[in-house]
């Protein structure tokens, strides 16, 4: 018998050894396709939201609802609709119009990271809409981003320019955060609204140079910098920095930082810039009190308005993924819950 305990344990190392092999090709083959850029086609999905509001109120009358009661109403809607299709076939084409004059609202996400990555599938979702567009379309996008890259953040919000461009409204929903380049996306929209506590604001810009020069210089190792250009380096992370190239490099930040009220201030003419673009960071009603917002609300909150008077849709742009490329994203995730429960072990003061 111990010859099959031996060979238990080989085979559990065996198939350890092989899933570790394939969850590390699959991560690899996830980072080297996010680096050279996704090439692969993908398609615009459009989803009926009243459909499936309507679904799951079936689903809800018919699990509180008497079985008796819940068959009543399900004769009363048939009849109903036997009525509003009856007197639409008589209105004929009267009945096809004010169905055809039904507003539209199309809702989209936006999940942002460093490099506002999801800037790829948005621009190919606003293409779609913008192409397609008709009087009286609503753009509901739910954002969360706690900021990122300048020029990656920056195409971003002009990405939702785009749609104001087209004459289509935007409202932009923030249940969580909208920092930094965050709000400089959602700063676009004809109307912002946000959750109790989100996090909004941090108009500001932040830098961090790490440098390695002193302890170079202490094991006797030379670094060489060489450029064509007075300011082409002004912080570095090798060489010997200088007050000067300091200076500049705090020159460059206010110089973004003016860029960046300058462009919240066209798209909120009346908010005072100077009191709000100093960095800081205000929850969903403070946010309100001193113009950074319109309104409180949740996302499902402006969902359900919608419902009650527009043709709502779910806009997304969806890629298939390749087995490699899923087994990385779920060795991604794993990592990435990993650090969360780390980070919510060490913060449990905060709530």
């Amino acid at each position: 018998m111990e010859w099959i305990a031996d060979y238990g344990v080989f085979l559990l190392k065996s198939v350890t050894v092989l899933v570790a092999l394939i969850v590390f090709v699959g991560f690899v083959a996830s980072l080297s396709q996010r680096q050279k850029g996704d090439q692969r086609e993908g398609r615009v999905k459009i989803q009926s939201l009243n459909d499936d509001h309507e679904d799951n109120l079936d689903d809800f009358l018919a699990s509180v609802l008497d079985p008796e009661d819940y068959k009543r109403h399900k004769k009363d809607e048939k009849k109903t609709k036997k009525a509003l299709a009856k007197a639409s076939k008589k209105a004929g084409k009267k009945a096809d119009a004010e169905e055809a004059g039904r507003p539209r609202v199309f809702v989209m996400d936006f999940d942002g990271d460093i490099k506002a990555s999801a800037v790829e599938g948005l621009r190919k979702e606003i293409s779609t809409l913008v192409a397609n567009k008709a009087e009286g379309d609503t753009v509901i996008l739910r954002l969360e981003s706690p900021g990122g890259m300048v020029h990656s953040y920056g195409l971003a919000a002009s990405q939702l320019d785009r749609i104001k461009n087209a004459g289509v409204k935007l409202v932009v929903s923030v249940d969580a955060v909208a920092a930094s380049g965050g709000y400089m996306m959602a700063c676009v929209a004809d109307e912002i609204a946000a959750a109790p506590f989100s996090v909004i604001g941090s108009i500001g810009v932040v830098a961090q140079v790490p440098n390695v020069h002193r302890l170079l210089k202490k094991n006797d190792v030379d670094v060489e910098i060489l450029t064509a250009g007075k300011y082409k380096r002004t912080l570095t992370v090798l060489g010997e920095n200088t007050e000067e190239g300091r200076q500049k490099f705090i020159e460059d930040l206010e110089s973004t930082h003016d860029l960046f009220k300058a462009f919240v201030q066209e798209h909120r003419p009346n908010l005072d810039i100077e009191a709000v673009a100093t960095g800081e960071i205000w929850y969903g009603k403070e946010a309100v009190n001193n113009g950074l917002v319109d309104r409180i609300a949740t996302s499902d909150d402006l969902i359900l308005e919608a419902l009650q008077t527009s043709q709502v849709f779910r806009v997304s742009y969806e890629q298939k993924r390749t087995l490699a490329e899923r087994l990385g994203f779920a060795a991604e995730q794993g990592v990435i819950k990993a650090f969360e429960q780390l980070w919510a072990q060490q913060s449990k003061r905060w709530f």
